[in-house]
This record gives C-alpha cells, structure tokens and sequence, in this order.
C-alpha cells in the first residue's frame, strides 16, 4: 500500500511536469486542453465545517464549479471542478450544502434507497473511515425538487459490490433505485455513481441500458474529456486533507493512481 506521504509526494511531482509542460505550450502558442476534476466526498462531520468551507474557498480561486452532469464543450485551458456526495448522509445536508450554497457551488449526492432515512447498514464496523449516521430521508429529499444547485443522483438500493453480484440484481439495482428516486424528487434522475468504485465494462453498459447518462467510479482521472462523455472518474477527497493535497487533487495531480490501480488489478488476476 502506497503510504499517504508518497502519494502526495508523487502528485507533486506530476503538479510540477503539468507546469512546465502548460508553459512550454504557452510559449509555442498551444492551445491547453481543459482540465476538469471531480471531487468525491462522503460525510462531511459538524468538525470538519470550518475546513470543508476552506476547501471550497480555493476551489472558486482555482478553479471554476460545474454541475457534474454538465454536458457542454469545456473552454480551452480552463480549470474546472465537479462535487459530488456518494451515500447521501445527513451530514451533508446539515454541514455541506449551507455552504456551497453560500457560494454558488452546484453538487450532486448519490443516494442507495434502501437506506432512506436511515443508519448506513451496508457499513460494517472497522469497514470504514466514516462515522456510520443516518441517510437521508424521503421528506428531507423533497426539498430539492426544486433547488437548481443539488442534484440527486442513484447510487443503488442495497449498496453492493456491483462485481459480486448476479446480472439479475445489477439490473434491478440501476433501475429500481432511480425509478424510487425520481418518485421522491419528481424529475429525472439520471447520474449513477457505482459503490465501492467497482465496475467493469458490461456494468457500465447494463448502466446504459437503464437510462443513465453517466456514471462515476472512484478511479483519479480527469473528468468530462468529452461532451458524451459516459464512464467519469473522480478523486476520493476528505475534508482534513492537508492543504497542499486538496490543492494537488483539485489539479488532477493525483491522475497517475489509474494506471497503477489497474495494473495491481492484472496482477491480482494472475
């Protein structure tokens, strides 16, 4: 396991090559491709307040905040930056949301329905970094029917491992949870973000095939090369992350983790 210092050691590094290389395209008159990151939250603890409101403040100084369903062609050099919430815990109503609305920031909670309104139950204890608290409830889902700057997103019923389960239940999973999701919100739900991150190919098409418009992993890569794009990674952030390594996750530094992630895949595959 790659410690968390000689991850951020690394990025930085990939920060400083960016750099350079953005330079040396100015210089030759280049256009910069756009960069944009999405940045993958959990809980957001009464603690963190102070910091996670830091956090979005460089946000709007570095980068410019998009709705993570945004569609359109991305301005040519421009920094962008997605935020989205996988579990949908009350904390992030009470905590988080205040504060993006504050300053304008779009963001989208992925919510599992069979947890509504209460404990997260798939969480077993030691399982995670996150305290375990309660989901949110379908009256407290209601008031975003209207809010132009959340979006509710599925993030399926029971909260599986998508690659430990049968076709049957992947199935029932993409569709029941946004068909119980748009009943509750009353519009369209059609952003899916996969539990655990763990996904393959034919996952994201049974996706497709249940009237989604995009899905999201937990894999470090940049997000929305493309307008169509379909398959976007995010960066898993915290808010007591260190500043210097919010900063390098917001840049995308953090990117080179893909390959590696996937090639320790092959591996274990042997």
């Amino acid at each position: 396991m790659i410690s968390r210092l000689t991850k951020l050691l690394i990025s930085l590094v990939v920060y400083l090559f960016d750099r350079l290389r953005s330079t040396g395209f100015r210089l030759v008159g280049v256009k910069l491709p756009p960069t944009c990151v999405v940045l993958d939250y959990h809980s957001v603890p009464k603690s963190s307040v102070k910091s996670f409101a830091w956090q979005m403040d460089i946000l709007l100084k570095l980068a410019k905040p998009i709705s993570a369903g945004h569609s359109g062609r991305l301005e040519s050099g421009g920094y962008y930056c997605s935020i989205t919430f996988d579990d949908g815990f009350l904390s992030v109503l009470e905590n988080a949301i205040p504060i993006l609305q504050q300053r304008g920031i779009p963001a989208t909670i992925f919510l599992p329905t069979g947890s509504l309104g209460r404990k997260a139950i798939w969480m077993a204890e030691g399982e995670s970094n996150y305290e375990v608290e309660n989901v949110l409830s379908v009256e407290q889902l209601e008031q975003f029917r209207f809010n132009r700057l959340v979006t509710i997103g599925a993030h399926s019923v029971t909260h599986p491992n998508f690659l430990k389960v049968s076709e049957v239940q992947a199935r029932e999973e993409f569709q029941q949870s946004r068909l119980h999701l748009e009943r509750i919100v009353g519009h369209k739900v059609d952003l899916f973000s996969f539990p655990y991150g763990a996904y393959d190919n034919h996952l994201v098409e049974l996706a497709r095939v249940a009237g989604y418009k995009r899905v999201f992993t937990i894999e470090s890569s940049l997000g929305m090369r493309t307008p169509s794009e379909f398959v976007t990674g995010r960066v898993v952030v915290n808010p007591s992350d260190w500043s210097l390594e919010f900063k390098l996750k917001l840049f995308g530094s953090y990117r080179w983790l893909v390959p590696i992630g996937r090639l320790k895949r092959k591996l274990i595959k042997k």
